[in-house]
């Protein structure tokens, strides 16, 4: 079937999936017609503590998912990590440009071989505000990737994974909490470092009533310290990187 109208079918049918089983069922099926053998619809934190909010779709060999949730350096996954190094797929041989591959990061990605999971094409998924996720479709041990489907995959993947968001309720309204905007302004100025009496003095307002808004942004996120609040505004996007980074940090 020609790679376009394999999309646009998948797309229509992924947006009327009502249960993850059929979900499971429609990417297996693309999985093979694409040439692969493997999938893995995931948000990457489902391995380490899986709840019923975050999404875990996959057709690995169970071997395998044991190793991977049984490891106590999963969170150094080459793919996960190299996911949130680019916007775009790309085949795992490539990691080693996105990413700076340690001895145990290797040995991994040797140990999934012997698991027969070959080379692999992955599609980041970082929804701001969102846990970061991604697809990966992996060909059989000693199988050479489809890489005229490449593209396909690429855009099968980022309709598989919409349709798992859909299916779990994302985005919610009210999934996280709403900051006023003078809790924003307070917050985009204490992740640049500012003190209290600096804020107060660029917003023309008291130090105490800095120090309210900060509180009261703590007391929205349930969290005890400023750091961990400047980590949830850079989560749910009500800063950036940008406004915590100097431009030559």
């Amino acid at each position: 079937m020609p790679a376009s109208r394999l999309v646009d079918r998948f797309e229509a049918k992924a947006g009327s999936c009502a249960c993850e089983a059929e979900l499971r069922r429609l990417v297996d099926e693309a999985t093979r017609e694409l040439g692969f053998r493997y999938f893995a619809l995931l948000h990457h934190a489902s391995l380490r503590a899986p709840h019923r909010d975050l999404v875990r779709i996959d057709t690995y060999p169970e071997p395998w998912a044991r190793r991977l949730m049984a490891s106590p350096l999963l969170a150094d996954d080459p793919v996960h990590m190299a996911s949130t190094r680019t916007n775009v797929g790309f085949a795992w041989r490539e990691l080693g440009s996105l990413i700076r591959l340690s001895l145990h990061q290797r040995e991994l990605l040797e140990d999934a071989g012997r698991h027969d999971i070959g080379e692999g094409f992955t599609i980041p998924v970082n929804v701001p505000g969102e846990p970061c996720g991604s697809c990966s479709f992996a060909v059989g041990f000693g199988h050479a990737l489809p890489e005229a489907r490449l593209l396909c995959a690429e855009q099968i993947g980022a309709h598989a994974f919409r349709a798992a968001r859909r299916l779990h309720d994302y985005p919610s309204a009210g999934r996280h909490p709403r900051l006023s905007r003078r809790e924003r302004e307070c917050l985009h100025w204490l992740a640049a470092g500012k003190t209290d009496w600096e804020i107060a003095a660029i917003l023309g307002i008291g130090a105490e009533t800095v120090h309210h808004y900060v509180k009261r942004a703590r007391a929205a996120y349930d969290v005890v310290s400023r750091a961990q609040l400047v980590v949830c505004g850079l989560r749910d996007a009500w800063i950036s990187y940008d406004d915590a980074i100097p431009p030559n940090g």
